[in-house]
């Protein structure tokens, strides 16, 4: 079964900086030409887009995210990273990767991310 596992996260001051990382526990078809994303969902809240990145290169982010969070990828190794900087508390969520559009089958357990001092 294919799955996606995060790691990476932890706990940082706000203003620090940590960076995910999320490889593909199986063979994904056509995962070097599949938009892959990064979605967070807190606490009482929806799971949302973070960052997503095509199979070309093009990237899109949310405008909460945009100019501190930069998401890239390793095809070779079916891996995504989202290097995230200047982190302040509201970014306090479970950071997940998936295709985008997601694929239910995919999501994995998530990697927890807590900025607090």
């Amino acid at each position: 079964q294919v799955q996606f596992v995060e790691s990476g996260g932890g706990l940082v001051q706000p203003g620090g900086s940590l960076r995910l990382s999320c490889v593909a526990s199986g063979s994904i078809p056509f995962f070097r030409i599949s938009t892959m994303a990064w979605y967070r969902q807190a606490p009482g809240k929806q799971r949302d887009l973070v960052a997503a990145m095509t199979g070309g290169g093009s990237t899109d982010y949310s405008e909460s995210v945009k100019g501190r969070f930069t998401i890239s990828r390793d095809n070779a190794r079916n891996t995504v990273y989202l290097q995230m900087n200047s982190l302040k508390p509201e970014d306090t969520a479970v950071y997940y990767c998936n295709q985008r559009p997601h694929n239910a089958r995919y999501w994995g357990q998530g990697t927890q991310v807590t900025v607090s001092s």
